[in-house]
């Protein structure tokens, strides 16, 4: 038993489990050949409630906590259940419009990301800028009552089935000041661009955001102008975390399966399980998953008290996704020729993987933060 979690937190993933056993698992396939994930889906998980877990009940949320919602990344990453982009849209945006949001804004949006009626992503990447926000470009001219919006996105998750884009802009472009407005993707102007092909995470759609003159009310600014970069930077440490908390349950299906799969293959007349370096492989990697546990639930428990700092937050994800890539890497080699087989989860966990080194802060933003408090 983990001491994160509590009774409701389990009952919960039950409830979680069943819903991807039967929502995801079946069809995640032909998501992936496809590069989308059916509206439909997004309606039937907010209907289940497993949509914005963590937001209050008054603005339709299921009013849980941050464990409910390690909960579903956890349940999601054990399935390698990559292309649902639900973790983005209720773990992120949400929050931003929790922590930020009017009154109005919150009413008019949340209820509606909850349900899964409503779509909503983070536009903040732009071509040629990466990891340096500072350095965009994207500009939000005030006219009146209104911003008026140039510029473009990328690599934004969720943004061809996206309904709403909350994006970082610039009020004034000789200043590194930024600005969240929320733009809904049906304004003259906007237009979604094509959905881009990545070697992992396939069935996630990710698209190209252009914004061409678009008209935006004042009322759509996401909290006060020029302190986008601080918002961003507030909500960095959870959004951290979660790579991290899918990593360690990745590594544990993972291995799992890998010890599995040893103990049946049969090489030179005896189980592959029984020859030493197995054993001592999946010996290390159990310690090293086991190790990486206890502080990614450290971790959880910190910010389910408020009190997880960026520096910690920074070695989780750190840790987590070079562990993951190392140790699937492992998992792959043992499992021989038949682990570059689609058919096979870890070929496919172990491609999908590769990305948690970069999005989020690269692995080397997070040896930055972590170096500054030497």
């Amino acid at each position: 038993m983990r001491d994160v979690f509590r009774d409701d937190h389990e009952m919960f993933r039950e409830q979680v489990r069943r819903f991807i056993d039967r929502e995801i698992t079946p069809h995640h396939a032909d998501w992936e050949h496809k590069g989308i994930v059916p509206r439909e889906v997004w309606r039937r998980a907010g209907e289940s409630g497993l949509l914005c877990v963590s937001i209050p009940t008054e603005y339709g949320g299921a009013g849980g906590d941050f464990g409910h919602s390690a909960v579903v990344i956890e349940e999601l990453a054990r399935a390698n259940a990559t292309a649902p982009g639900f973790t983005t849209h209720s773990e992120i945006v949400a929050h931003y419009f929790l922590a930020y949001g009017t009154e109005e804004q919150k009413q008019k949006w949340l209820p509606g990301m909850a349900s899964g009626e409503l779509i909503a992503v983070i536009a903040m990447t732009e071509p040629g800028v990466g990891s340096d926000l500072r350095s965009m470009t994207s500009s939000a001219t005030r006219d009146g009552a209104d911003y008026v919006i140039n510029g473009q996105k990328t690599f934004i998750s969720n943004g061809a089935n996206a309904d709403l884009a909350v994006t970082a802009l610039k009020t004034d472009p000789a200043s590194k000041d930024l600005t969240l407005i929320c733009v809904e993707t049906d304004r003259p102007g906007f237009e979604k661009g094509r959905r881009l092909e990545k070697i992992g995470l396939r069935g996630q759609d990710t698209a190209e955001l252009f914004y061409s003159d678009v008209r935006v009310p004042v009322a759509n600014r996401l909290g006060e102008e020029n302190l986008g970069f601080s918002y961003l930077t507030h909500q960095l440490a959870w959004e951290r975390l979660i790579i991290a908390i899918r990593a360690a349950a990745s590594i544990e299906t993972l291995l799992d399966e890998t010890i599995a799969y040893t103990r049946e293959r049969i090489v030179f007349g005896k189980p592959l399980f029984e020859m030493q370096n197995t054993r001592f492989k999946l010996a290390e990697a159990k310690a090293r998953a086991r190790m990486l546990r206890v502080f990614v639930d450290h971790c959880l428990t910190l910010v389910m008290r408020k009190e997880l700092s960026a520096e910690e937050a920074a070695m989780a994800k750190l840790l987590g996704a070079e562990m993951q890539g190392q140790l699937l890497d492992e998992f792959l080699q043992l499992h021989g020729g038949y682990g570059f087989m689609s058919e096979y989860k870890i070929s496919r966990a172990w491609v999908d993987a590769r990305v948690a080194r970069i999005y989020g802060g690269t692995s080397e933003i997070m040896k930055e933060i972590i170096a500054r408090s030497l």
